[in-house]
C-alpha cells in the first residue's frame, strides 16, 4: 500500500529582529566558490610584501612572506595597468627570463603565475609548487605551453585573455596578407640595398579572391570582416563554429577539403592541439590550388615547416607570411625563414600599445579574480559558463555544494561511497540549462567533507573519478515559466546506510532536495518528509512522534544552552504519525546539549549537520 502523500508544517520562532539571520544576496556578476582552503577565521597565509606601488615594470624581485596577502609571479613582461591592478591585491614578484630551474625553485612560493608565450609550464612546475599554485594566467589566447591536464589534477585553474589582442592580431594578419600580395617587405629591402626593382616585385590584387579562413573562433572572424572590407570572397572551415554567425559576416561555411582545394590565400587562426599539429603538411598542400598563398598568426606547429619549404620550393605554395614558429625564435640559417617568398615577423599578432595594456588587465583581472574565489569566465580547464548564466546560477551554486555536503554526512561511516544521482527540475529544455558548474560543486560537496582531498571547479571530474564514485545527472522537465532555471535540486546516494534512517527515501537512497527562495538555499525534503529550512549555519534533523509541545521542547534545551535557533520547520507523514523536524542553528550545539535533545522521549533519532 502506498504511503500517504507527505505534508509540510512551517513553525517560525518569533525571535527579536536584531537576531534573525539575514541572507546576502550574491552580486550579480560574480559567483564566490572556494579554490582553496583557507585557514580557521578565513584568511589564507600567503608570501607577501608587496613592492613599491610604480607602474612600470620592476627588476626581478624576491617574494618576502607576509600575513594575508596571496603572492603572483610574473614570469614574462606585463603591462604597467595590469601590474598596478594585481598589487591592489597581492605581492608581485616579476622575475622575468627564469630558467625552467629558477622557475621549480620559485614556485612553491606563489599563489598564482602569469605567463605569455615563452615560458613553458607543464608537470614539473605544478608538482613543485606543492599544491600552493592556485592559479596560471596565459597573458594571451593560446593555452598550449600550460599543461592542461596537469593543472587539472592539481586543482589549478588556468585562464587565459581571450578578447584583448584580437583585434591587433586580425590587423597582424591583415597587414601580412596586404603585404604579402603587394611584396613589400621584400621591396623595402631591395631599395635599402640601393636597388631599383620595380618589375621583379609586381603583386597580386586581393579584389575577387578567395581567401579560406581556417579557425573562425574570434581573431578569424575579425580577419573575414576586414578581408570582405578588401573585397575577397571569404569561406571558412572550423567545425565548431555557428553557420548563423558565418551567415550574419558574409561567409559561407565549407569543408576542410573545399576550402584548400579552392582558397588563393589560406589564413590559419586556429590552437595547437594534437587534432591541429602539422595539420599543413605534404599531403594537405598537394591538395591546394597552385600558387596559394599562406598567412600564419595562429600557432608555428600547425604547419609542417619543412612540408611548407618542399612545397614553396616546388611553386605549390607561391608565398607565405608567417608570424609564429614552431620553434621561437627560429634558428638563424632556418630554411623557411631565409626563403625568398616567405615573409616572417617576430611574433608580432598582439603586438600593439593598446592590446598589451587590454591583455595586461584582462589577464590581472581574472587571475585576482580567481585567487578572491571567484570564477572566471575565462577559465580554460573548467566549465566554461557565460558570465549571464553564471549570475543566474549564482545562488543554485551555493544550493549545489550544501545539499551535496549534507547528503553526505548522512552516510553512516561516511565511506564506500560509489553512486551519486543528482536530479535537476526545471522548466527550460535541456539545452538551455548548462549543469556541469552544478554538479562539479555537488562532486566538491560530497567528496571533501570524506577525505583529505580538496575539491575545486577545476578538478572535480577528476577527483570523483579517481576516487571511483560516480556522478549520474538526470533531468525532469517540469510545467511552468522557463524564467526560473531551476524548481529543485535533488542529491541521491545509493547503496550506503544512514545514520539517520529517515533520509532514506522508499526507493532506498538517502535523498535530500532543496530550492532556491528569494535568492537563499533552502532544505525542502528529507528521504520522503518535506521540510522547509534555509541551508544557513548548521542543522539539526529530528525524527519524532508527531505530538503537541515538540517543538517547544526542542527549542527550550537549545535556548537553555544559548544555541540561537534560525528556523524551524516539520514534515509529517500524517497528523499524529511521524514527523522530521528540521532546526537551523547558528552556532553549534555541545554534545551535552544533543544529548539532552536525544533524552526527549518522543524524539526517535537526530543528527547534526554542518552546512
Amino acid at each position: 500500500m502506498a504511503a500517504p502523500s507527505p505534508t509540510t508544517t512551517h513553525h517560525r520562532l518569533l525571535l527579536p529582529a536584531s537576531t534573525h539571520r539575514r541572507a546576502a544576496a550574491l552580486a550579480p556578476s560574480t559567483v564566490r566558490l572556494p579554490i582553496r582552503a583557507r585557514t580557521a577565521h578565513g584568511a589564507r597565509i600567503c608570501a607577501a610584501a608587496a613592492p613599491a606601488a610604480s607602474t612600470a615594470s620592476p627588476p626581478s624581485s624576491a617574494a618576502v612572506a607576509v600575513e594575508g596577502k596571496p603572492t603572483v609571479l610574473v614570469a614574462e613582461k606585463l603591462g604597467a595597468a595590469g601590474l598596478a591592478l594585481l598589487r591592489e591585491f597581492a605581492n608581485v614578484d616579476c622575475s622575468y627570463g627564469l630558467s625552467p630551474e629558477e622557475l621549480r625553485a620559485k614556485i612553491s612560493l606563489c599563489d598564482a603565475l602569469i605567463v605569455r608565450s615563452g615560458t613553458k609550464v607543464g608537470r614539473d612546475v605544478f608538482e613543485a609548487s606543492g599544491g600552493r599554485l592556485r592559479v596560471v594566467g596565459r597573458a594571451g589566447v593560446g593555452i598550449d605551453n600550460v599543461d592542461l591536464a596537469a593543472a587539472t589534477e592539481h586543482g589549478c585553474l588556468v585562464v587565459n585573455a581571450p578578447t584583448a589582442n584580437t583585434v591587433a592580431a586580425a590587423e597582424h594578419g591583415i597587414a601580412l596578407l596586404c603585404g604579402m600580395a603587394r611584396n613589400i617587405a621584400q621591396a623595402d629591402a631591395s631599395l635599402k640595398a640601393g636597388k631599383w626593382a620595380r618589375n621583379k616585385y609586381v603583386g597580386v590584387s586581393l579584389v575577387g579572391k578567395t581567401l579560406a579562413i581556417l579557425g573562425f573562433g574570434k581573431v578569424g572572424s575579425e580577419v573575414a570582416r576586414r578581408a570582405k572590407g578588401l573585397g575577397m570572397h571569404v569561406i571558412a572551415h572550423d567545425p565548431y563554429a555557428s553557420a548563423d554567425r558565418a551567415r550574419a559576416i558574409g561567409v559561407e561555411l565549407v569543408s576542410m577539403e573545399e576550402a584548400m582545394t579552392t582558397a588563393d590565400f589560406i589564413s590559419l587562426h586556429m590552437p595547437l592541439t594534437p587534432a591541429t599539429n602539422k595539420m599543413l603538411n605534404d599531403e594537405a598542400f598537394a591538395k591546394m590550388k597552385k600558387g596559394v598563398r599562406i598567412i600564419n598568426v595562429a600557432r608555428g606547429g600547425v604547419i609542417d615547416e619543412d612540408a611548407l619549404v618542399r612545397a614553396l620550393d616546388a611553386g605549390i605554395v607561391a608565398q607565405a607570411a608567417l608570424d609564429v614558429f614552431t620553434k621561437e625564435p627560429p634558428a638563424a640559417d632556418s630554411k623557411l625563414v631565409l626563403h625568398e617568398n616567405v615573409t616572417v615577423t617576430p611574433h608580432l599578432g598582439a603586438s600593439t600599445v593598446e592590446a598589451q595594456e587590454g591583455v595586461a588587465i584582462e589577464i590581472a583581472e581574472a587571475v585576482t579574480g580567481a585567487l578572491k574565489g571567484e570564477l572566471a569566465a575565462s577559465a580554460v580547464n573548467a566549465p566554461m559558463v557565460p558570465a549571464e548564466v553564471l549570475s543566474e546560477l549564482a545562488p543554485f551554486v551555493v544550493l549545489a555544494e550544501k545539499l551535496g555536503r549534507l547528503a553526505v554526512q548522512l552516510v553512516a561511516g561516511g565511506g564506500g561511497i560509489k553512486s551519486v544521482k543528482v536530479t535537476y527540475a526545471s522548466a527550460r529544455a535541456p539545452d538551455d540549462l548548462d549543469t556541469r558548474l552544478l554538479r562539479a560543486m555537488i562532486t566538491k560537496g560530497v567528496i571533501e567533507p570524506i577525505s583529505d582531498a580538496f575539491v575545486n571547479l577545476v578538478n572535480a571530474d577528476f577527483t570523483a573519478k579517481q576516487r571511483g564514485i560516480r556522478i549520474s545527472e538526470e533531468r525532469i522537465l517540469m510545467d511552468g515559466s522557463p524564467e526560473t532555471p531551476l524548481d529543485y535540486i535533488q542529491v541521491q546516494i545509493a547503496h550506503v546506510e544512514s545514520k539517520f534512517p529517515s533520509a532514506i527515501s522508499e526507493s532506498g537512497e538517502i535523498t535530500v532536495e532543496g530550492k532556491v527562495k528569494d535568492g537563499v538555499p533552502h532544505l525542502t525534503k528529507v528521504g520522503a518528509f518535506e521540510v522547509d529550512v534555509s541551508m544557513e549555519g548548521s542543522l539539526i534533523l529530528c525524527r519524532q512522534v508527531d505530538q503537541p509541545g515538540m517543538i517547544g521542547a526542542v527549542g527550550s534545551v537549545l535556548g537553555e544552552e544559548n544555541v540561537n535557533v534560525s528556523f524551524m520547520s516539520v514534515g509529517r507523514i500524517a497528523p499524529r504519525k511521524r514527523a522530521v523536524m528540521a532546526i537551523g542553528v547558528d552556532e553549534e550545539p555541545s554534545k551535552s546539549t544533543l544529548t539532552k535533545i536525544g533524552k526527549i522521549p518522543a524524539i526517535e533519532e537526530f543528527v547534526f549537520l554542518k552546512l
